[in-house]
C-alpha cells in the first residue's frame, strides 16, 4: 500500500534527490567533472530509495519494461566512475528517459497548470507536441 503522508524519511529522500540533480548539473557545467557527476548519481539514487522505499525501488528498477533503462543507467554510472563521464552521461540520459517515460504525461499536465508556462504551452505548435505524446510511452 502506498502512503502519501510526508514523513521525515520522505523529506530527507526528496532533499537527497534534489541535491543529486544539483550536483549532476554542476558536474555537467564544470565540463563533465566525474567527481561531481558520481556524487550526483549516488545522491539521486539514495534519494529515490528513501522517498519511495527500498522494496518499491527494487520493483521499479526491475520491471521488465524498465530493464533497458536500468541497464543503461547502471552502465552509464559505471562509465562515470571509471573516468569516461561523457559516455556515461549519454547512457544515463537514455536510461533516465526510458525509466521515467511513464511520468511524462503527468509532468505535461503539471506544467500546463503553471501560470505563465501554461499559457506558453497552450500555443498551437507547442500544444500539438504535447497532444501527440500525451499518454504514450517513449518507444524503446
Amino acid at each position: 500500500m502506498v502512503s502519501f503522508e510526508m514523513n521525515d524519511r520522505k523529506k530527507i529522500g526528496l532533499g537527497l534527490t534534489g541535491f543529486g540533480v544539483f550536483f549532476s548539473f554542476l558536474g555537467i557545467i564544470f565540463f563533465f567533472d566525474k567527481g561531481l557527476l558520481a556524487m550526483g548519481n549516488i545522491l539521486f539514487f539514495s534519494g529515490v530509495t528513501l522517498t519511495i522505499g527500498p522494496k518499491s525501488t527494487m520493483q521499479f528498477f526491475m520491471k521488465r519494461q524498465n530493464f533497458k533503462g536500468t541497464i543503461s543507467f547502471g552502465v552509464g554510472f559505471f562509465f562515470v566512475v571509471i573516468g569516461w563521464p561523457i559516455v556515461g552521461m549519454i547512457l544515463e540520459s537514455y536510461g533516465f528517459i526510458v525509466l521515467f517515460s511513464g511520468f511524462w504525461p503527468t509532468l505535461a499536465v503539471f506544467l500546463q497548470r503553471i501560470p505563465i508556462l501554461g499559457w506558453l504551452i497552450q500555443q498551437p505548435y507547442i500544444r500539438s507536441f504535447f497532444d501527440r505524446y500525451r499518454g504514450k510511452r517513449v518507444p524503446v
